[in-house]
């Protein structure tokens, strides 16, 4: 099998050159997570897209108390600011999205704050210093500084995964960086030719396969 990312390069890297690439991973998550609010006004980044409400500035504001968490609250530093949503005693599911009072600039100014406070937690520990995260069974509550920026990282692209298909349900716009759309073709019509040959097929296959 051939792997993308070669095992030998992972492992040839020093601790500081891993810690590195993972927070390079988590960054590109982060500023795409917030990319996705860009040129939406104010009732589309809020809006419940999904049946269960999913809605573009509450993945913003859900991350941004997970960031706290898992790299604040878990290495012993708290931060200096409240977030209610997170609290013992929130209403359910608060931090998933932002009420009428809650401005777009004030959840991603906090998250750009939040994000710097855990970067400062990156810097002061090793890959291997190990956190207690306060809301996980007290079996599995120690976690490595490791463990935990791999866990972010899934926690955060999943997220921006959910906003890519948000994003493109409320207004057609669809890419993985500003930089680069990773899109077959940024062509409109070759798109629409190519879902229509899509639901061609699988209309086809569902007389073939259900009959």
């Amino acid at each position: 099998m051939t792997l993308s990312y070669p095992v030998g390069r992972l492992l040839a890297m020093s601790a500081s050159d891993q810690k590195t690439e993972l927070r390079r991973y988590l960054q590109i998550a982060r500023d795409a997570l917030v990319w996705k609010l860009d040129g939406l006004g104010e009732y589309d980044i809020r809006r419940p897209v999904t049946t269960t409400g999913t809605n573009l500035l509450g993945l913003v504001k859900h991350v941004t108390a997970c960031e706290l968490g898992y790299f604040g609250w878990t290495f012993g530093r708290p931060f200096d600011e409240r977030l209610p949503w997170s609290e013992q005693g929130a209403e359910l599911n608060s931090d998933m999205w932002a009420t009428e009072d809650e401005s777009r600039e004030e959840i991603v100014s906090l998250y750009r704050r939040i994000w710097a406070h855990s970067d400062v937690t990156f810097e002061t520990f090793d890959l291997d210093s190990v956190g207690r995260v306060p809301h996980w069974p007290a079996e599995r509550a120690e976690i490595t500084l490791h463990k935990a920026l791999v866990h972010m990282i899934a926690e955060t692209h999943r997220h921006a995964g959910h906003a890519d298909i948000v994003r493109e349900t409320i207004d057609g716009a669809a890419g993985h960086t500003t930089a680069y759309s990773n899109l077959a073709s940024e062509d409109g019509a070759w798109w629409a030719e190519y879902r229509q040959r899509l639901e061609h097929s699988a209309r086809a296959a569902a007389e073939r396969w259900e009959n």
